[in-house]
């Protein structure tokens, strides 16, 4: 009698690179999104379980009112046992080539190689089968790479941002891709409010508020 092997995945998110993609659409209320209801969509019939979800992300300087839904985000996606690896910001010279206007411009840092150094570490600890990258950047081919290499049974996946092209470079590394939908993203969406395992009450923010007649997922008809 055979055994079926259960395939434990991870789940590796470059945080900016999906809020992009997100923001591009132009649906605010698809921002508060349920990472880990989003994984286990997108993992059917690649893994049996999603063990580990990392998302790197960083706050930016200036903006309360941002700082604010961000650590309510951050908090939304710990209530469920994704891990949130926080990198930090920078502010390079930028200017306008067109009227020299010179200005401070703000960059994220850290947040790709936190997000490649948890899926190397969990790979090479032997926790997953299958590593799941959220991500359209080509910086990201390293860690492909490096994977390929070291941990060859680790099953390699890339799931592209919507609104994005799938990336000739990351495709070119992986076993599998997918594509991310809006509708993919529309039956992952938080509840207005919800408690956290402490006993927090997370409230979506305001901004996030989905259009007049939306209906949640949990409140549809099955």
């Amino acid at each position: 009698m055979s055994i079926t092997r259960r395939l434990r995945g991870g789940v590796y998110i470059d945080g900016f690179n999906l809020y992009h993609a997100i923001a591009d659409l132009n649906q605010p209320y698809l921002k508060w999104l349920n990472l880990r209801r989003l994984a286990e969509r997108f993992a059917r019939g690649h893994a049996h379980s999603i063990d580990h979800i990392v998302f790197g992300t960083a706050y930016f300087p200036s903006d309360f009112d941002k700082r604010k839904r961000h650590e309510t985000y951050n908090a939304a996606l710990e209530a469920t046992g994704l891990k949130v690896l926080l990198g930090h910001t920078t502010k390079e010279p930028a200017n306008c080539k067109k009227c020299d206007h010179r200005w401070d411009q703000p960059r994220e840092k850290e947040t790709d190689i936190n997000v490649a150094l948890s899926a190397f570490h969990h790979a090479i600890a032997g926790e997953i089968d299958v590593m799941f990258l959220i991500s359209a950047d080509t910086d990201q081919a390293a860690t492909l790479r490096s994977l390929r290499d070291s941990c060859p049974t680790v099953k390699r996946v890339v799931v592209t941002p919507p609104g994005r092209e799938k990336s000739k470079h990351l495709r070119d590394l992986s076993d599998a891709n997918i594509g991310l939908s809006v509708t993919d993203l529309d039956a992952s969406v938080f509840p207005a409010m919800f408690n956290a395992p402490s006993g927090k009450l997370l409230v979506r923010p305001q901004s996030y508020a989905p259009p007049i007649g939306w209906v949640h997922p949990d409140d549809r008809p099955q």
